[in-house]
């Protein structure tokens, strides 16, 4: 999903594609620190949603993958296009919050919509 220049504008998500139950989903469980599962490029996966918002033009996630399958290695860190994510639910399990990067650096975002808190907060 490009969304090229609208993120500079502030643009509402609903209006530029995004499914609006996924999108409260995705705030809610980052707000509330939940799991989420759902299918990517043919997998299941099962997440801790850290970032949410729009990454060159494109409205993506950025996830700490804990469970399901991947053709990398689990644990791990994964950026996915929210308009390839299908079957999304929101899990009972909730997470400690936000992960040490082992840079110490964020990814750039044109807009972050919501970032989960750190760890206990």
């Amino acid at each position: 999903m490009r969304l090229a220049g609208l993120a500079k504008q502030g643009a509402d998500v609903n209006s530029i594609g995004v499914d609006q139950e996924l999108d409260q989903m995705l705030r809610k469980a980052i707000g509330n620190k939940q799991l989420v599962r759902f299918r990517y490029k043919g997998n299941e996966r099962i997440v801790e949603p850290h970032d949410y918002g729009i990454q060159n033009g494109i409205v993506r996630l950025f996830c700490w993958q804990v469970g399901g399958q991947s053709g990398s290695r689990i644990p791990g860190w994964r950026l996915v296009d929210v308009d390839g994510m299908q079957d999304c639910e929101m899990l009972d399990k909730h997470f400690a919050g936000n992960r040490d990067v082992p840079t110490g650096t964020h990814h750039k975002w044109d807009e972050v919509f919501i970032r989960v808190g750190h760890r206990g907060r």
